[in-house]
């Protein structure tokens, strides 16, 4: 089985950003008038035969892929950048000796609780959610210090309603996982999922507001319940509602809990950007 393969704009998604769950591939941003791109394809060529399938090594003519080197901010050549389930988790530029190469990959490989966690995640696409769970738990006891599985793991129990164990999860994680976006917005997630146990019903909040457009309490806990709910932009005009009838309410919670919103959507996307502008324009 050949496990090096030339790439082009054409088959980029298919290769690299939709690779099997956990496995990563490694794009080798290269161009034929290149010296050091010559001494190093041919590394990473033979290390691709010799893991056998452990990783997938895409080559990438950054000549006639322009594109793609703009896009992955290629400034010169040879520029190597891994994957794994679509994201660039690290890289390197310059020819490395076979030694450093290596090395690079194999801080890349799975674990073993990465490999049962790509099983677990097939589990769970299949409906078979208490299965994928177990998977995910035998994971954690073989593999502790695994943030991936850990944050995969609590995503499902809040998505069971166990929040302290979700909780639980999260605190284990290592200080600098705190950064990643995934984990932000599990963060946010399980903040707003806690705040909704003693609220009263939506029902009731409805009824509030209409009785009282001014009931900015009823205002912020429905906001609550439509997040946990994932409706996030009815969540977002609500909040929107109470900085522009007072901004001071609560020690400027609105302001707050609207931050918090667009930190769950990952601060990317058309929703984020609007609701940022509506939010600045609402302040000022």
């Amino acid at each position: 089985m050949n496990y090096s393969l030339d790439v082009n704009e054409q088959n980029f998604k298919d290769v690299v950003l939709d690779a099997p769950q956990g496995t990563p591939v490694i794009v080798d941003f290269w161009a034929p008038w290149c010296g050091p791109c010559r001494m190093l394809k041919p590394i990473l060529e033979k290390l691709a035969d010799e893991y056998a399938g452990k990783f997938i090594l895409a080559k990438v003519n950054s000549d006639e892929n322009s594109a793609l080197a703009g896009k992955y901010g290629v400034r010169g050549i040879p520029n190597v950048k891994a994957f794994r389930d679509g994201k660039i988790v690290d890289e390197f530029s310059g020819a490395l000796p076979e030694g450093a190469v290596r090395e690079f990959i194999d801080r890349l490989i799975p674990s073993a609780g990465d490999l049962m966690r790509a099983e677990a995640l097939d589990l769970y696409a299949r409906g078979e959610r208490d299965a994928a769970l177990a998977r995910l738990e035998t994971a954690l006891e073989i593999d502790p210090a695994n943030d991936r599985v850990r944050v995969t793991a609590a995503q499902w129990f809040a998505d069971r309603g166990e929040l302290d164990r979700a909780a639980q999860l999260v605190a284990a994680l290592h200080p600098g996982s705190r950064t990643d976006p995934e984990v932000a917005a599990l963060i946010a997630r399980l903040e707003f999922l806690d705040k909704t146990r003693d609220l009263p019903p939506s029902e009731t909040l409805h009824a509030r507001i209409a009785a009282n457009p001014e009931d900015l309490a009823a205002r912020l806990a429905l906001a609550h319940h439509f997040v946990t709910q994932s409706e996030y932009e009815p969540a977002l005009d609500q909040l929107l509602e109470i900085i522009r009838r007072d901004r001071k309410f609560g020690d400027d919670i609105g302001r707050k809990t609207m931050l918090s919103v667009l930190n769950l959507l990952g601060g990317q996307g058309e929703v984020v950007s609007r609701y940022r502008r509506l939010m600045a324009s609402a302040l000022n």
